[in-house]
């Protein structure tokens, strides 16, 4: 089986604009290959995963990798499947973020066979007026309005700012194409549009092709994506989701999102996943705790993996072992509960506080708490649990 037999096998090609020239490319390991990443936040989330986990297989399979960072695109924000405008940021934030994305990328992709680029170092030196004329005339502004990643701006007005973003996008295809020898792009699904918009600009501006492949999104049995909490996104930066709670959200996901989770985003070879497949309903604990280790090693290493397997074996098996459990700091040593569970971070508000003890979902220490005005000391550590399946550890500072 080659390696893009794999990708159809794992559920996760979605569409391709030449099937037979990507799988002979990707098959020959030919592809030179790139996936842009917008540095939106400091850190990457769940919703890379998918991306950098396809990039590690083709790389894997001796294909040669273009890391994309959008340092330029960063500037205008990607409209795809928004409602509303992104966040503008400045030229400072955009830069930390892509030094916070290139270390979180070290641990999926050898950047010795490797290349990493950063859009900024084009896009934003284009003249204007040349680049109108040198790539504007090889678009359509009616197919533009058209394309699918514009339908959900388009309900609350498109601003000519986001109006451009494909066209940057494209752009950036025919650059690399240029530049390094880029033949293929790779992108999630709701990214089809702007790919198709750089195989025409390549194919008008130079009468040679390049090639598209979309992947899967990440989407739960409901049809919503996946990688979101009550609390936000599960990030890949440690400090942001702690390896226990990332261990958590895959432990926690839906039965029937399961199997589905083993093919698209771990590398268990396809046998193994069909033999988990096949175990009965009784042991889908036994597969979530699998999943969850699998992944949590990917994205923070073997180590870290079996400290959070074992912590949370510990405290679902009732004997207490707090070693490894995801802890805060808080000032002073003690506070009302509401307050408590606020500066915590385990609730947004005093009404979900509120709601929580009354609905009788908080325990500390292994005592269930029912009085919402009950002052709580922490002067020595405590272990709070919320729910069946959040804990934490709460220590003065």
């Amino acid at each position: 089986m080659g390696i893009y037999e794999e990708l159809k096998a794992r559920d996760l090609i979605a569409q391709v604009t030449d099937e037979n020239e990507i799988r002979e490319l990707i098959n020959k390991g030919n592809a030179k290959f790139y996936i842009g990443f917008d540095p939106t936040a400091d850190s990457l989330h769940v919703g890379h995963f998918m991306a950098l986990c396809l990039m590690k297989r083709l790389q894997m399979a001796g294909n040669t990798p273009i890391v994309l960072l959008g340092g330029g695109t960063g500037h205008i924000g990607d409209p795809s499947g928004r409602s509303d405008l992104r966040k503008m940021m400045t030229s400072e934030q955009i830069d930390h973020n892509v030094e916070c994305f290139k270390k979180q990328m070290s641990r999926f992709i050898d950047f010795d066979k490797a290349i990493v680029a950063n859009n900024k170092d084009w896009l934003l030196n284009l003249n204007y007026v040349e680049f109108l004329r040198d790539v504007g005339p090889h678009f359509s502004v009616n197919n533009m309005l058209r394309a699918e990643c514009y339908k959900q701006r388009m309900e609350k007005g498109l601003s000519f700012l986001e109006f451009n973003y494909m066209i940057m996008q494209a752009y950036d295809f025919y650059y690399l194409n240029q530049h390094y020898g880029c033949n293929m792009q790779f992108g999630g699904d709701d990214q089809w549009s702007n790919m198709l918009a750089g195989t025409e600009l390549i194919r008008k501006k130079t009468g040679k092709d390049a090639y598209a492949m979309t992947i899967t999104l990440l989407l739960n049995s409901e049809g919503k994506k996946m990688g979101k909490t009550s609390s936000g996104a599960v990030w890949l930066d440690p400090n942001k989701t702690s390896p226990f709670d990332f261990f958590q959200y895959w432990r926690n996901i839906d039965d029937a999102d399961v199997i589905k989770c083993f093919k698209l985003l771990t590398f268990l070879p396809l046998e193994k996943i069909d033999e988990i497949a096949s175990w009965g309903d009784e042991r889908i604990n036994e597969k979530k705790e699998i999943l969850a280790y699998e992944l949590t090693k990917l994205v923070h290493g073997e180590d870290e993996a079996k400290k959070v397997l074992e912590a949370a074996r510990s405290l679902f098996n009732g004997n207490g072992n707090d070693e490894n459990m995801p802890s805060v700091e808080l000032d002073g040593d003690s506070l009302p509960v509401m307050d408590l569970l606020v500066a915590s971070g385990l609730c947004a508000s005093k009404s979900e506080a509120r709601r929580l003890i009354e609905q009788g979902g908080l325990s500390i220490d292994g005592n269930k708490i029912m009085d919402v005005n009950a002052l709580i000391s922490y002067k020595e550590p405590i272990k709070v649990k919320k729910g069946k399946k959040t804990f934490l550890k709460i220590v003065s500072k």
